[in-house]
């Protein structure tokens, strides 16, 4: 724990944030009488909230310590991932929100049933909750952890406060008011980033012009290695897998899938979507610059001491507790905590959204909006409950333990989801059948690279170990590799058996060949 100066000024804008949060869900409870409020807002919120809204989703708390301690420890090149984003956004939005808009009502993957029958739907809805499942847990954690450090408070309350705040706001407002909660969230997100970054560009002797010089001499504003290096954090493997990221984000995350259906048309979705993605790529940077400053800030001459043995991602918390003046540091905490909201409270509605359309309505289709909406609403409250819980649970093992091999696993069973999605999106001629034996080939390359690469402490005492270990045939490159091997297979793979089985062409208007047919008319 670091030597905290918190103030009852900063404690007292911490608690009124989480407080705000609640407020909000109790303002806006009573519009939500149907699934089309509860889940879309209506299909009437303006672009730019809903922009303001995927940008605050995209910058999570993970991203206000992550990417801090990385620019710290080496240079900038996690950012090439968020650089790939506005180019493959602007290269097939304009394609995705149309076709969204048009083929599903709510879920993402009903696209994929349409594409390609109900078990491409079922494997993509059941990718996305696992996968946002897993994340809500470590986000807890992860942000309860900085918060019980900085405020002194014990990590179980602060994880059972900040559950209770955001299972009200997404219970009882819906995504109307996820959306507008995540405008004030943003903005708090950006004052936060600004204000620490503002500190540690004066902070240093000889001011901004210093602390820029320093680091460009240091190269510590860098993307390198440029190596043509996959076994390595290279930058060729960071825009690989920044492209993948992108398509999967834009093309396939039922989180931003369904912030298009809340627009009032398509021009609106898209503009969103800009917006969301131009405003997260500078405040990305901005993180990537505290980092740098800090680095700055503490080899300078005259800076107070780091404790002994501190890691790379708790240096920007023990600044934020140590040199923040009253007021400010009860600002940060609160952009931080603020992170968490607007990430977690996205998943939670998403998740109950998916419980709804793809399997409730499936099964019960007589079943009226009012059960619909009554069903949204208890898994919005069961996912919040054991997004807490399985936070609690990390926090008894203090890290991963059991759950990360857990986790781990549902990489595993969801891989080559983007493969999915373009073999759809860009070929008439690949079937279902087709897909059935890509998918099968991705899930069994995703667990031959997973198990032979993936070392996990089993309690035994014999420390960090492989889970299989295959020798000279273990899966060597880059863990960020594998999502772009998983999904090249599922493609691949899937586009050559759909050529075994004599089916008709797919449907023009569920293919990009119906996009590229109407723009030559």
């Amino acid at each position: 724990m670091q030597d905290s100066h918190i103030h009852w000024i900063d404690y007292i804008i911490v608690i009124f944030s989480v407080l705000l949060a609640i407020g909000v869900g109790m303002y806006f409870a009573r519009r939500q009488k149907s699934t089309d409020n509860y889940f879309a807002g209506g299909r009437n919120i303006p672009a730019w909230a809903i922009g303001m809204s995927i940008f605050a989703t995209l910058i999570s708390s993970v991203t206000f310590l992550a990417y801090p301690g990385a620019a710290y420890a080496s240079n900038w090149i996690l950012l090439v991932q968020g650089l790939m984003v506005p180019i493959v956004l602007v290269a097939m939005i304009g394609v995705i929100v149309p076709l969204y808009r048009k083929v599903i009502k709510l879920s993402t993957y009903e696209y994929f049933e349409r594409r390609f029958g109900y078990f491409a739907r079922l494997y993509g809805s059941i990718a996305f909750i696992l996968g946002h499942f897993s994340k809500m847990g470590t986000v807890f954690y992860l942000v309860s952890l900085a918060m019980a450090s900085f405020m002194g408070i014990d990590i179980y309350i602060i994880i059972a406060v900040l559950g209770i705040a955001i299972i009200l706001l997404t219970l009882l407002g819906g995504m109307e008011a996820v959306i507008w909660m995540d405008v004030i969230q943003g903005f708090m997100l950006i004052a936060g980033g600004l204000i620490c970054a503002g500190m540690l560009l004066f902070m240093p002797e000889g001011g901004p012009s210093n602390v820029i010089n320093t680091a460009l001499d240091m190269g510590k504003i860098s993307f390198g290695p440029y190596d043509w290096d996959l076994t390595k954090l290279t930058f060729i493997v960071m825009v690989l897998n920044g492209i993948f990221y992108a398509i999967q984000k834009y093309g396939t995350d039922q989180t931003i899938v369904q912030r298009y259906l809340a627009a009032k048309d398509d021009k609106a979705a898209k503009k969103a979507a800009y917006i969301g993605v131009f405003m997260s790529v500078p405040i990305w940077t901005l993180f990537m610059f505290i980092g740098t400053g800090l680095y700055i800030f503490y080899q300078s001459q005259g800076a107070p001491p780091l404790p002994e043995g501190i890691k790379a991602d708790a240096v920007f918390p023990h600044f934020i507790a140590t040199q923040t003046p009253v007021g400010i540091t009860g600002i940060i905490i609160a952009a931080l905590a603020a992170g968490a909201i607007s990430s977690l409270d996205s998943d939670m509605n998403c998740l109950a959204a998916i419980g709804v359309q793809d399997f409730y309505v499936r099964f019960k289709p007589q079943s009226t909006d009012k059960q619909r909406l009554r069903l949204g609403r208890f898994l919005v409250l069961l996912s919040g409950v054991a997004a807490v819980g399985v936070a609690m649970l990390y926090a008894y093992w203090q890290g991963e333990g059991v759950l990360g091999i857990v986790f781990s696993l549902y990489a595993i069973f969801s891989a080559g989801i983007v493969g999915l999605f373009l073999l759809g999106l860009l070929s008439r001629r690949a079937n279902k059948q087709g897909l059935y034996v890509g998918i099968a080939a991705a899930v069994l390359f995703t667990a031959y690279a997973m198990l032979t690469s993936s070392k996990f402490d089993f309690g035994d005492g014999l420390g960090k170990r492989l889970i299989l270990d295959m020798g000279s045939l273990n899966f060597t490159h880059h863990k960020y590799m594998l999502g772009v091997y998983s999904h090249l297979v599922l493609f691949g793979v899937g586009y050559i058996a759909s050529f075994f089985f004599k089916t008709p062409l797919a449907d023009k208007e569920l293919t990009i060949h119906g996009y590229l047919e109407k723009k030559k008319k």
